[in-house]
């Protein structure tokens, strides 16, 4: 990924020399340069992004593909563990105190 940003980044030096390359061979005009700088930096910020999104929604793909549990699902899991754990510890704690409450009346 940091390759493929790398590629399409373009730091603002790098903008300006572009910029005053092609102000000084006459293909633009000095008092659109700024612009044009601007405009190259949000270009290559919006490709960034855009390889950024490629880069994830594969390897989402490929982690899919792969079956690899995601974090969503893992928290699923815990939830689904938790919820039964509660329901089973309060089905288990009155036979506990029934339990109890007949060794108390033996021993009497």
């Amino acid at each position: 990924m940091d390759t493929g940003a790398a590629f399409v980044s373009l730091t603002r030096s790098r903008a300006e020399t572009i910029v005053k390359d092609l102000v000084k061979t006459g293909e633009l005009q000095q008092e659109r340069a700024q612009k044009a700088v601007d405009e190259l930096l949000e270009r290559s910020r919006k490709n960034t992004d855009e390889v950024g999104k490629i880069v994830r929604r594969e390897l989402q793909n490929q982690l899919s593909a792969l079956g690899i549990a995601t974090k969503a699902d893992i928290a699923r899991l815990e939830a689904k563990i938790q919820k039964v754990s509660g329901s089973t510890a309060a089905k288990k704690a009155p036979a506990k105190k029934a339990a109890t409450g007949g060794s108390a009346a033996k021993k009497a």
